[in-house]
């Protein structure tokens, strides 16, 4: 640089000497330190194209900055770019082999591709280094949150927010660890500045700001059990599509004393119930939202309300959330319940004995039974909230980031707070998912290709497998004839993909029709590459039993003979 400075003085005076008039000097290009301080502004405030613009001058003036590389790479994930992020980081630890920034933002690419072995090793490469990465630590938690590693994920987070607290994506996911009213007033901040969230997801944060307000308003109307339950039993109930397909299995659900029947939905998460539903059982709206699913028509109007009593079985919950769909039929049915709203006990689903169990989960060495709540909201009160929070996740005022800011309270992880994955003696055999959020995310085989992520969906009626995915194993071919519906309709695109050995758990199923259709949305919302959905057609044969709280599946096979 210095070489190319003296330069343009002897060209400059040399113009001079020829002319006899004064040629005026251009204005000095930034340094790159000043790119790199202006593209990662623009990035936190979602002016993408111009964080690109910033980091591409600093490499066009140093081809070997590891900070450049990870800045673009993070901006492609950004904009779902993932095959160019992926690219763009690899070749940021290729010219910058040395550079913790550039090894973690591959993590992190890693990780969206669902490569969790490979991420885990770039996030300890920065975890573990003199000088730790703060979005190593960030990355690191994300990851052990998908393993059911609670504890290790709380503290990684911790680390990464006292390691840099001004980075508005650690600042939002730390924020769902605190106590509700801690909460409102840190999201508050957060909200009233920029930031780089998608609308939706702003709108997502906007209502939970809204509902923790009004929860807030009601101190003793917390979600709980009226009575001691340590087990029980449901029917299942069959759901046709007519009267010769069964499309899926409901729980009759007593809402505000109502009768139900709600599809029983491991795709799901709490409650969505119909406004017909709602308007029968007299549900308290407390905020507007929008309900979201496959299918291609785009978000629907509801609202979140509160049901004084519901009834499953011997089962009874009073003051608990459900959410509201404006439409009068949700797929055909009053509604859904996600598996998920069991997540305090052990979740057995017996398709072919048409029955629902619950059970205590096996304690941990030293540890009391905790009692059981029906998980059907967003767990915003507690200190020892150890949900996965994937939160779609920036305050950028000054007031919250930078180091003048006063120090937010810790979040620290008492005894009683968030624990890591416990496999008790008896489940030894069960299968280990990853979680995100509410999703159960197991390791798949398609053909001979490597274990990809599919999600387990009782909801769906199909397995289901993504465009790009299906194209690395069979054939793909339009199909006008298939039709896929979900929440938000119908999908538009709809390819039939040819049959393939789908092997998962400790099981292999061969002659397997699937549908192929975008699953990008899923991806997106989870942070990892979801490769495909196991459906009704496949999971009726099995009795299901799941550990929510450990990410532990077991598969009994129950159905014909293979």
């Amino acid at each position: 640089m210095a070489q190319t400075s003296l330069a343009r003085v002897f060209l400059l005076l040399y113009a001079t000497f020829v002319t006899g008039q004064t040629v005026s000097s251009p204005a000095p290009s930034p340094l790159p330190s000043e790119l790199l301080r202006q593209g990662l502004d623009a990035y936190h405030t979602g002016n993408f194209d111009v964080a690109i613009e910033k980091y591409q001058g600093v490499l066009k003036e140093d081809a070997h900055s590891g900070d450049a590389y990870a800045g673009l790479a993070r901006t492609y994930l950004k904009q779902d770019k993932v095959d160019l992020a992926f690219d763009t980081a690899s070749k940021g630890v290729a010219q910058a082999p040395g550079s913790l920034p550039a090894h973690t933002a591959l993590g992190e690419v890693y990780f969206r591709q669902a490569k969790m072995v490979e991420s885990e090793k770039e996030f300890l490469n920065g975890v573990n280094a003199r000088d730790p990465d703060a979005r190593a630590c960030l990355g690191l938690s994300r990851l052990y949150s998908a393993y059911s590693l609670h504890a290790k994920a709380r503290k990684m987070l911790e680390r990464a927010n006292s390691l840099d607290p001004g980075d508005p994506e650690i600042r939002r996911r730390w924020i769902r660890t605190l106590k509700r009213q801690q909460q409102i007033e840190w999201l508050q901040k957060y909200l009233s500045a920029p930031t780089n969230d998608d609308a939706d997801t702003i709108h997502s944060l906007h209502t939970y700001l809204d509902f923790l307000t009004e929860r807030a308003k009601r101190p003793q109307s917390n979600c709980r059990l009226v009575s001691r339950v340590s087990s029980t039993e449901a029917e299942l109930k069959r759901l046709l599509t007519d009267p010769k397909h069964l499309h899926g299995y409901g729980l009759s659900v007593k809402i505000n004393g109502q009768p139900s029947t709600l599809l029983l939905d491991t795709g799901a998460s709490g409650l969505l119930i119909n406004k017909k539903l709602a308007q029968k059982a007299g549900i308290e709206p407390l905020v507007t939202t929008k309900v979201a699913g496959i299918g291609d028509k785009g978000d629907m109007g509801g609202y979140i309300g509160l049901a004084s009593s519901i009834k499953i079985g011997d089962l009874e919950f009073q003051n608990c959330v459900v959410d509201v769909s404006d439409k009068r039929s949700i797929v055909d049915d009053d509604g859904l319940i996600g598996a998920d709203v069991f997540s305090h006990y052990l979740v057995t689903i017996a398709f072919v004995g048409e029955k629902l169990k619950l059970e205590e989960l096996p304690a941990r060495p030293g540890e009391k039974v905790a009692q059981a709540t029906l998980a059907s909201q967003q767990e915003e009160e507690s200190e020892d909230n150890d949900s996965q929070s994937q939160g779609n996740e920036k305050p950028r005022d000054d007031s919250a980031a930078n180091a003048k800011a006063p120090s937010p309270p810790a979040a620290t992880a008492s005894a009683g707070g968030p624990q890591d994955r416990y496999i008790a003696p008896e489940m030894q055999s069960y299968t280990k998912i990853f979680m995100a959020g509410h999703d159960l995310l197991i390791p798949t085989r398609v053909g001979n290709s490597p274990p990809k992520l599919f999600l387990i969906d009782t909801g769906a009626m199909m397995n289901a497998i993504s465009p790009q995915a299906a194209h690395e194993v069979t054939k793909v071919r339009g199909d006008s004839d298939m039709e896929v519906r979900g929440i938000s309709g119908a999908v538009r695109d709809v390819y039939s993909a040819d049959k393939a050995v789908l092997q998962f758990s400790h099981y292999r199923q061969e002659n397997q029709d699937m549908t192929s259709f975008d699953l990008s949305r899923i991806s997106r919302s989870d942070g990892m590459e979801v490769s495909g959905i196991l459906g009704f057609t496949t999971l009726r044969f099995f009795t299901l039993k799941i550990d929510y709280r450990d990410g532990l599946v077991d598969f009994v096979y129950a159905g014909p003979k293979q």
